[in-house]
């Protein structure tokens, strides 16, 4: 026997309050969920003479982090890996099942002392300090035009 899936009938559709979210559940499963890759929060504050980025990075490990600051961008890179094994009891697999994640992030940040730059992973959440550079001189000017008046 073959296991059917029951139809939606009409009457059913017009019971819904939106059916077009009723019919784009079909992303919401694990399959598709796959192909979505996910952003991680991120929070940015000016401090006049500094700025603080806060990252939302739940579940991963300091090991599976990675911070660079390279021609102004700071960029935020992980790599998460994982592997399910089930067996039986021979030691046979039943099931053995592999995952792995990348993310990145990158963002445009100016006028900072690279090294007086500080990070901290704790509790899932990164926390990175960057202190602005000294205020820099104006380095335009103006040009005198020589001639006849």
């Amino acid at each position: 026997m073959f296991g059917l899936v029951p139809f939606v009938s009409n009457n059913d559709l017009q019971k819904e309050e939106n059916v077009f979210d009723r019919l784009m559940n079909v992303f919401d499963e694990p399959f598709m969920q796959s192909f979505h890759t996910p952003e991680f929060k991120v929070d940015v504050k000016d401090n006049k003479d500094s700025y603080d980025l806060t990252a939302e990075l739940p579940g991963l490990k300091k090991e599976d982090i990675s911070l660079t600051y390279n021609n102004n961008y700071l960029t935020i890179a992980t790599k998460h890996e994982d592997t399910k094994d089930e067996k039986d009891e021979k030691g046979n697999y039943v099931r053995r099942e592999r995952s792995q994640s990348n993310m990145s992030r990158s963002f445009y940040i100016d006028n900072i002392d690279e090294g007086k730059c500080t990070a901290e992973y704790k509790d899932g959440i990164l926390s990175v300090h960057m202190p602005k550079s000294a205020e820099k001189a104006e380095t335009g000017h103006t040009i005198n035009i020589n001639g006849a008046a």
